[in-house]
């Protein structure tokens, strides 16, 4: 037998304990591959957005390269510790070091070729998926297929470099250990594990201080600070507390002496100590594509809100308003269209009032924009005004960031001015939250139109501002696809921007008028949330998989120990039901701690950074993305509960 099929054998002897690995390595470079097919694609640069996608792949397929690399290194390093026993055998038998650590790279870098192969070839068998599915989620044209010879090439460059760099390493693991040292290897009886009572108050301090650093305010420093200390006090939270937790459970006989406790928990205070590093990773890897989730999808949702609430589909913002507005083009096209349409238009200026920043506008605009929405309409006296509030009352958090005297009638307002101050008596109040959208206003004072022009012939024309707001009934508020007639008179209208806006020149070179569309300003924010939302679901799936290939590795590197354990114990008259009930609970316990952890963390973070972009309903995409790890996680429990309670089951007496 040549020293290259004595490697195949045992990695065909031990396939048990390599199949999750190769699995796990195949997704990854497959992952890679499909990225690399669309980022070298030769129609991509012609995209719109096409340049975009692929800086984004590019970063993406870098994340997963770095992971990649960590991920096999531990594997690799579980694996060796296993397998003390077998190279201590083959020292006695006469190998030298040397052959052992030859052994070791050709290992390695065997299932990496196999691994290469089989995600390049399982990535070919679905790049045309994969391009079909990165053009439609982004809201692209279709891409056609094409050889990618140079996704191939560094496909296989990088990888093969990754594998042959960790396969060095492997040297450092396997050192020079004694041959003795080698043959006992995991076999030796393991201390109680102990927590430094001083560590385990550290780590609760950290997380505590990382709690309290979010609640004070973003900012960099803040938000370094919280990082740090989350990840560190997380880290003492395995190695030490949850280890002083089940120290001081075991010291309560009564709850612990009872049925099949006894031995979980006494197993757990080792598995816990063990797997430290492990769960503190996995923690950490879970949280990171949680919060990177739960935001993208919170912002899709708000995106998406802001489209379904918004009454006007298309918006001229005006500055330094002239006499004579010309919207003969937008107008022509809604005709051209069949649309019919009602159009109003809303000047206002900046000012304050009592100090707090307000926007006054005349009534009769006022009026006219309340007509087309179906409200009541208002009559003012000289010397009269009202008071609009347009902060929403459902969400408190903007009530509390928009604070100002709310009018109530009766009360005097003064508005300071450019020529003095003015008073109004307050004569009527009214609530409009779409002027919060509209004009950026979270308050309105509306005056008489005599009263409005007199002030406006004092005050500088560039304070002046306006929008032209058109609401067209046909298109409803449901988000259109890419070929309703709002999506495609959209197109028709931005693309003759440039038009309307040489039809309206303002009077200050500095300033111009400029054209929104609902569907426009919808569109281009969902192909920015659209891509992050897409590398992240193939990110977070890599993650998920390569969690659930920790804790393999973990459980099997314990089987032979854990098996010798449950042996002697069947001998004393330990039943098959109470040891699977007994593994059950610890394979739950590691699996589901985790994601536990990960869920609190990240719902600890997630809060202030999405109320900093005045997102407060958060509750589907936490629910969804939480679903979907608990769900996937669920699964691997469950397959993987199964193979390790077989294998037990087998040792027993």
């Amino acid at each position: 037998m040549s020293f290259p099929q004595f490697a195949f054998n045992n990695i065909r002897r031990n396939g048990r304990a390599y199949i999750a690995f190769f699995l796990s390595s195949v997704f990854m470079v497959m992952i890679f591959f499909a990225y690399a097919v669309f980022i070298y694609h030769p129609y991509v640069k012609e995209l719109p957005m096409g340049d975009t996608t692929a800086t984004g792949m590019q970063v993406a397929s870098i994340i997963v390269y770095v992971f990649a690399f960590f991920f096999v290194m531990y594997s690799i390093s579980a694996f060796l510790k296993s397998r003390n026993k077998e190279f201590g055998i083959l020292t006695i038998l006469g190998a030298e070091p040397a052959q052992i650590r030859r052994l070791v790279i050709l290992e390695n870098m065997l299932i990496g070729c196999l691994s290469i192969i089989a995600g390049i070839g399982g990535g070919m068998l679905l790049s045309k998926l994969f391009l079909m599915l990165t053009t439609r989620f982004i809201g692209m044209d279709d891409l056609p297929f094409y050889f990618p010879i140079k996704a191939i090439l560094i496909t296989i460059g990088a990888f093969l470099l990754l594998f042959f760099c960790i396969s060095l390493f492997t040297l450092v693991f396997i050192g020079n250990k004694r041959t003795l040292e080698l043959l006992t290897g995991t076999n030796k009886p393991k201390k109680e594990p102990k927590a430094s009572w001083f560590f385990s108050l550290l780590g609760f301090a950290l997380l505590t201080v990382g709690f309290v650093v979010l609640r004070s305010g973003l900012n960099g420093g803040t938000i370094m600070l919280a990082a740090v200390t989350g990840i560190a006090g997380t880290y003492f939270f395995y190695s030490q507390l949850s280890v002083l937790i089940i120290r001081l459970l075991k010291r309560n006989r009564k709850t612990v002496w009872h049925g099949t406790r006894l031995l979980w928990i006494s197993e757990m205070s080792y598995k816990m100590k063990d797997n430290a590093r492990m769960l503190f990773m996995v923690t950490v890897v879970i949280a990171i594509a949680s919060m990177s989730a739960v935001v993208i999808l919170s912002l899709d949702q708000e995106n998406r809100e802001q489209f379904t609430n918004n009454d006007f589909p298309v918006k001229y913002n005006v500055y330094t308003p002239s006499d004579q507005m010309d919207m003969s083009t937008i107008d022509s096209r809604l005709e051209a269209a069949g649309l019919d349409y009602q159009q109003v238009y809303l000047e206002y200026f900046w000012s304050d009032a009592d100090q707090s920043a307000v926007s006054v506008m005349p009534l009769s605009h006022y009026n006219r924009f309340n007509t087309i929405l179906g409200k009541k309409t208002f009559q003012l006296d000289s010397g009269s005004a009202l008071f609009v509030d347009s902060r929403n009352e459902k969400d408190q958090d903007q009530i509390d960031r928009n604070r100002f005297r709310n009018y109530a009638e009766g009360d005097t307002l003064t508005l300071n001015l450019e020529a003095g101050s003015m008073q109004a008596t307050v004569t009527a109040t009214d609530v409009e939250t779409r002027f919060a959208t509209l004009i950026y206003s979270t308050a309105v004072v509306v005056l008489p139109d005599e009263k409005f022009e007199e002030i406006t012939q004092q005050i500088q024309g560039n304070r002046l501002s306006g929008k032209v707001l058109y609401q067209i009934p046909a298109w409803g508020h449901a988000v259109p696809d890419r070929h309703s007639s709002e999506a495609m008179v959209s197109d028709q209208l931005l693309s003759s921007a440039d038009t309307i806006r040489s039809d309206n020149v303002s009077s200050d070179e500095n300033y111009s008028g400029f054209l929104t569309t609902r569907y426009g300003d919808f569109e281009r924010y969902r192909q920015g949330t659209a891509l992050f939302t897409f590398l992240g679901i193939f990110i977070g799936l890599i993650f998920s998989i390569s969690s659930a290939s920790f804790l393999y590795f973990r459980l099997h590197t314990d089987l032979e120990a854990d098996g010798k354990m449950v042996h002697s114990l069947s001998k004393m008259g330990l039943s098959f039901d109470e040891m699977k009930r007994s593994s059950t609970v610890q394979i739950a316990i590691l699996f589901f701690l985790p994601i536990g952890v990960a869920i609190i963390e990240t719902l600890v973070v997630v809060k202030p950074f999405l109320t900093e972009f005045g997102i407060t309903n958060y509750t589907v995409p936490v629910l969804t993305v939480f679903g979907a790890f608990l769900l996937a996680q669920t699964f691997y429990f469950f397959v993987i509960r199964s193979r390790y309670i077989s294998s037990l089951r087998k040792m027993m007496v």
